[in-house]
């Protein structure tokens, strides 16, 4: 039975999209074309998280090396996008559908007005029947500008346009209960909220022309799921895997979504790396904001304040052992939460609509 899905993310990584050296590999980038152009004319809604601007520009430039590695990146991705995005237009116009490039940096996320614009855009895209390709800006994302890898990107993305799934493409079936190189081992075709211990299991090696791994798919992963949003992760060299993952004929790994999340619960989701304060909670504050009942964060569980922050800033939330909790915003500033600290009976510092848990995954 077909999946009912009606927008889909689908993030293409750069194992996928590159030949062993290293190449574009343009006759699969075209196989998938095709198949999301068959999506499309199913009346589905599609944004492509695509890699490869590096690999593009290689096959074009040779890079001296006496550059360092993020001048070589800068270069390569500067010349390489227009290469990629050219590549994508050309073969969806053979579907007679308009491509629109779109490049992201972190920035974008941080500031909600930023969020709100972007979110703006791409929805008019999508009402005006375009495929939007969304790609990092590597060109000036450097260092901490950068997101961890697109599968980082490609759940933001997914959160901010309230999709109904996101579809990973790797070089591997899906997430595996052991070595996936182990013929013993075999494909977890699903994963729910209660699911764990994938550090034992996952690899943290990083792919060979990405930055990222099995494990930060699988954080980033059980995070958007927690939204409300379906996660698979399949194999994109698979013949037709699009077209047969949503008819439910391929192998995968399927993250179970729970209830769905409100579009400012999915911002604050992925903000840590924007929070301007912190603040530790008691072992019972812990164990109440983790219970499976609704709870705010209440000044009484709070027993220090670390770094200052206002009213309406995001803030972490940590234990006793200094492990993240929690983000959320802040109902009023660090100098006023550092006179009431410890009382009874007051406005919570983090209501529970503006409170997201860290799901665990270890």
């Amino acid at each position: 039975m077909a999946l009912p899905y009606k927008r889909i993310i689908i993030k293409i990584g750069s194992n996928v999209l590159t030949q062993a050296d290293g190449m574009p590999d343009v006759a699969r980038i075209q196989h998938l074309v095709d198949q999301i152009a068959n999506i499309k004319a199913q009346g589905k809604e599609v944004i492509v998280v695509s890699s490869g601007a590096v690999a593009s520009g290689r096959s074009l430039v040779k890079v001296s090396d006496k550059f360092d590695a993020v001048a070589a990146r800068q270069l390569l991705a500067a010349v390489g996008q227009v290469k990629l995005i050219n590549t994508y237009s050309e073969l969806f116009e053979k579907h007679e559908l308009i491509c629109a490039q779109v490049l992201v940096t972190k920035e974008d996320f941080r500031d909600r007005r930023h969020y709100s614009n972007m979110q703006h855009c791409i929805q008019t895209l999508l009402q005006h029947n375009i495929v939007p390709i969304v790609n990092e800006n590597d060109v000036i994302s450097v260092t901490e500008l950068m997101f961890t890898d697109n599968d980082e990107l490609a759940g933001l993305v997914a959160s901010m346009l309230n999709a109904d799934a996101l579809v990973i493409l790797s070089n591997v079936n899906g997430i595996y209960n052991g070595d996936p190189k182990d013929a013993a081992s075999e494909v977890i075709q699903e994963i729910d909220n209660s699911t764990t211990g994938f550090s034992n299991f996952v690899t943290t090696q990083r792919s060979q022309f990405g930055r990222g791994g099995m494990i930060t798919k699988c954080h980033m992963a059980r995070k958007v799921a927690q939204l409300g949003i379906t996660v698979h992760i399949a194999n994109g060299k698979t013949e037709n895997v699009l077209t047969r993952l949503l008819n439910e004929e391929v192998v995968n790994t399927r993250f179970l979504p729970k209830k769905t999340a409100s579009g400012k619960k999915k911002w604050i989701a992925h903000s840590e790396s924007y929070a301007n304060g912190v603040v530790q909670v008691n072992e019972g504050a812990r164990a109440a904001l983790t219970s499976s009942k609704a709870t705010s964060l209440l000044l009484v569980g709070v027993t220090g304040i670390k770094d200052s922050f206002q009213k309406g800033d995001i803030i972490k939330i940590i234990d006793e052992n200094e492990k993240l909790v929690g983000l959320g915003i802040a109902e009023y500033s660090s100098e006023k939460a550092q006179e009431q600290l410890g009382q009874k009976d007051l406005k919570p510092l983090v209501h529970y609509d503006y409170l997201f848990l860290i799901p665990e995954i270890e």
